[in-house]
């Protein structure tokens, strides 16, 4: 059979113990890890290419509306021969700045 290793309880019941404060700075750096991380994540995100049509369905507009948004330099894009991208992030400031607050 395979190579099955088994706990005694006494290895599966080991601790350690650290002063409080060792143990703050832990949960700390831990926490400034998450942060980081989410932040790296949220600015891949943001940094991600989306091709023109799903750019078009997110905004949804017409086809020619899309066309005219570009011609206009509405929403910065990108062009390789017939294929358009536009960025995650430039998608959302267009639609920020069209916000319209609630009275």
């Amino acid at each position: 059979m395979g190579n099955i290793t088994t706990q005694t309880a006494a290895e599966s019941l080991a601790m350690v113990v650290l002063p409080k404060t060792a143990w703050e700075g832990v949960v700390a750096e831990i926490q400034e890890l998450k942060n980081i991380l989410q932040k790296k994540s949220e600015e891949e995100v943001n940094n991600q290419w989306i091709e023109s049509t799903q750019a078009r369905k997110m905004l949804g507009v017409s086809p020619k509306t899309w066309q005219t948004y570009r011609d206009e330099r509405r929403i910065p894009f990108s062009q390789f021969g017939r294929k358009i991208y536009v960025k995650r992030a430039d998608l959302e400031a267009f639609m920020e700045s069209h916000y319209i607050q609630s009275r």
